[in-house]
């Protein structure tokens, strides 16, 4: 039997568990196909700092959200297994360490264990320890960005890895 998000019927949407689709959770990726996880870090960015919160908000939003594409009848958690984990546990006061903190995260929690992570994020920074475990567990990857800017810059005021450089810092 594969989880399935809470139904509203069961539970009325304002209640139930804070998870993405109310979703059941786990602590590791064992025995899953998918998994949302969340990466609350913004000390990355240069601007509008906030994305710190997007994880919270996104799970909030999604309780509204159906098990199936009502248009295309699309049913994933008919044939995956997935549950929401819950968020790295950053340290919000060093992005060295959160950058390590997360490839550690990744690399420990879910892809040791063959399931897919399906990232719920802070700011672009955190492209850079996730493609990091992913390449660490897989090798040479390929990627498909789209955002209105490339992310590659060399450096932001001096900073070698900002929400800014991900894409570059992977490259090299």
């Amino acid at each position: 039997m594969f989880n399935q998000p809470l139904s509203g019927n069961l539970m009325p949407r304002f209640g139930g568990p804070a998870t993405m689709m109310r979703l059941p959770t786990q602590t590791t990726g064992e025995g899953l196909d998918a998994a949302f996880v969340g990466v609350p870090l913004d000390i990355g960015t240069s601007n509008r700092a906030g994305a710190r919160l997007a994880p919270r908000q996104i799970r909030d939003e999604s309780r509204m959200l159906r098990p199936y594409n009502v248009a295309t009848f699309a049913a994933p958690f008919e044939s995956l297994q997935v549950a929401d984990i819950g968020d790295v546990p950053i340290n919000t006061f060093n992005l060295q360490k959160s950058l390590d903190i997360i490839s550690d995260f990744y690399c420990d929690t879910l892809l040791r264990y063959g399931c897919k992570p399906l990232t719920l994020g802070g700011d672009h920074t955190i492209a850079l320890p996730i493609l990091r475990a992913l390449h660490a567990q897989h090798g040479p990857l390929a990627m498909v960005h789209v955002d209105a800017h490339a992310d590659i810059n060399d450096d932001m005021f001096g900073e070698k890895i900002a929400h800014g450089t991900p894409f570059r810092r992977a490259v090299e």
